[in-house]
């Protein structure tokens, strides 16, 4: 049975720390800043997080670009030459075309290196939702699974994978297109903060919530309902957030105050989700059933 390597994205946000603690790697997005092409990079080596939200709240447009097929061989390519097997963890197809160009290369890899398995996974989530699927995987890798096992890993963590964002603005959203139109509502009131949850790979706003504080207090609620079934002390809650450290400090603490999780990371929003959400965004992820707050 091959070794599997686990393979993931830019827009899953998972740093250089996390990516080496599972033993995983990611496939490089791009973004299009000051009209020049710029890998979205989650290591942070090629400009500062200030740099980033700066720039957006400076008013630039920095443009997102989905995987290209010359990536996704390289990176693929390294580990079957290696005698691996792999399993790309993508973007929500529904996001983003780099779900179907990794398919379309694993394909025709498949038919260089017969024997060889080369698995994608449609994540239907973003930022450190998408990452948490891809560390789910990456565990079932480094006990030892096969490629089928470990994509099972991944389809499992799929259906409980949950992400409850806020965000300052809409604005950042609505230019992207990446909220359905009924959600402009949100971005109309006066200090209303959306809450953002991912509803089969696409993201919606479905509860407002008057000022910040309130929003961010909203998250934790609706994360402490939604864990029901997957034990809390073996858990790491994640903590994503746009230049906003502070906010992501007080979610942390009222987290540990009601949860007392296994352990809490915080992690900037890279490039990709960032240009997307903007500023001041902030969202938590867990295992756990998301839409146990709604009713459903």
């Amino acid at each position: 049975m091959n070794k599997v390597k686990v393979i993931t994205d830019s827009c899953s946000d998972l740093g250089k720390e996390l990516r080496e603690r599972y033993d995983m790697d990611y496939a490089l997005m791009s973004v299009v800043w000051d009209g020049k092409e710029v890998p979205a990079s989650t290591d942070w080596d090629l400009f500062s997080v200030r740099v980033l939200y700066d720039d957006l709240r400076g008013g630039k447009r920095i443009i997102t670009q989905q995987v290209s097929s010359a990536e996704f061989e390289r990176v693929f390519s390294k580990y079957l030459d290696q005698g691996m097997d792999v399993v790309y963890v993508a973007l929500s197809s529904k996001m983003s075309g780099s779900f179907n160009a990794g398919q379309a290369v694993a394909k025709q890899l498949m038919e260089k290196y017969p024997g060889r398995r080369v698995i994608c996974i449609d994540s239907l989530n973003s930022c450190l939702g998408e990452g948490l699927i891809a560390i789910e995987a990456a565990k079932a890798a480094l006990s030892g699974a096969s490629a089928a096992d470990v994509a099972a890993a991944a389809e499992k963590a799929v259906k409980l994978a949950m992400q409850f964002c806020t965000v300052e603005s809409l604005e950042y959203f609505k230019r992207a297109g990446r909220v359905k139109a009924t959600a402009a509502f949100f971005g109309n009131l006066f200090g209303i903060k959306p809450i953002i949850i991912n509803r089969s790979g696409e993201l919606e706003a479905v509860k407002k919530i008057k000022g910040r504080k309130n929003s961010l207090d909203e998250c934790v609620d609706m994360l402490v309902k939604s864990v029901g079934g997957v034990p809390v002390e073996e858990q790491t809650v994640f903590i994503a957030n746009a230049d906003c450290d502070n906010d992501a400090e007080y979610l942390a603490e009222a987290i540990k105050a009601r949860l007392n999780p296994k352990e809490i990371i915080i992690n900037p929003i890279g490039p990709t989700v960032g240009a997307t959400a903007g500023p001041g965004a902030v969202s938590l992820c867990a295992l756990g059933n998301q839409f146990a707050t709604l009713g459903e």
